[in-house]
């Protein structure tokens, strides 16, 4: 089958298409019928040897397709089943047929589309997991400290949701999408503390990183109660300054929750470019210039039907 992936650990010039056999689904597993692939900075990390891949690898980490074949032991779903979920070992989704996890991926209801459900696994289900693990009360004040990404929008609309006022710290220019989706923008830069106590005078419950480095440090005397800080952008740091990295959820019940939303209009995937396998390089251009909007999805042939 064709698929997307990289040679070998490097840049972009590393990036191919490949002739791969179709995956056979092992334990927890099931093989879809790809329609629609969410594309991440996680992908530009992997082709870049981050995570200790050399390659050759498919690129890709959340999917939604038609479920064609089971491993062993997979009973919850059935052939034919429309489903969306991880890809195990985090790669594989840029291609015809892939396999997805059958502990990390939920039946998606008819009214979510594949583009919306595809993007839902990894920047929502961070989102989701780090609110849960903040733990804060209705009422309560979160920063969340660079919103206006595709983790960071979704955690302002689960955390508005959870009834929560939300501080988006954001480049000005995604500050109008940080203000639609219910958050009060702040500016990245000199003078952020400032800016954040401006917004919320009665201060900062807790916060959520998207940054890390001299952006986290910065935010980080805001929060009184350090098991409030957490990061998914700098765990070293975070740690050091008394906080927690996100723990992850990576299961069922946290994806048919974040679908449930969806349906009910209560989340937006944000999905804000849309393209066909055959531009998989300019849809990981996209995401890696750090200046998309949203979420970057590739749809299959069999997703164009």
């Amino acid at each position: 089958m064709r698929a997307f992936g990289f040679t070998e650990a490097g840049g972009p010039e590393r990036q191919a298409f490949l002739d791969v056999p179709v995956p056979v689904p092992g334990p927890d597993e099931v093989l879809v019928r790809v329609r629609a692939a969410g594309v991440n900075p996680g992908d530009c990390k992997m082709r870049n040897g981050d995570y200790g891949v050399a390659g050759p690898a498919v690129l890709g980490r959340e999917v939604a397709g038609t479920v064609t074949a089971l491993g062993p032991g997979v009973t919850a779903y059935a052939v034919g089943d429309e489903v969306f979920g991880g890809c195990p070992g985090m790669v594989g989704g840029f291609a015809e047929q892939a396999l997805v996890m059958a502990s990390f991926s939920a039946r998606r209801p008819t009214a979510v589309t594949p583009e919306a459900a595809a993007a839902l696994p990894v920047a929502a289900g961070t989102a989701h997991d780090a609110v849960r693990q903040l733990d804060l009360p209705a009422g309560a004040t979160v920063l969340v400290n660079g919103a206006g990404g595709g983790v960071g929008i979704a955690a302002v609309q689960l955390a508005r949701a959870a009834g929560l006022t939300v501080v988006g710290v954001a480049s000005p220019a995604k500050h109008d999408l940080v203000r639609r989706f219910g958050g009060m923008p702040v500016a990245y830069g000199d003078g952020v503390l400032e800016r954040v106590r401006a917004a919320a005078p009665g201060g900062v419950d807790g916060a959520f990183d998207l940054a890390g480095g001299a952006a986290l440090r910065a935010i980080a005397g805001l929060v009184a109660d350090r098991r409030r800080l957490l990061s998914v952008a700098d765990r070293s740091l975070v740690v050091e300054l008394g906080g927690a990295a996100v723990e992850r959820d990576r299961s069922t019940a946290v994806l048919t929750e974040l679908a449930r939303l969806v349906e009910a209009g209560e989340l937006d995937s944000h999905v804000t470019r849309v393209r066909p396998l055959e531009e998989a390089a300019k849809a990981v251009a996209d995401v890696e210039s750090g200046h998309a909007e949203g979420k970057v999805v590739l749809v299959m042939p069999a997703g164009q039907t």
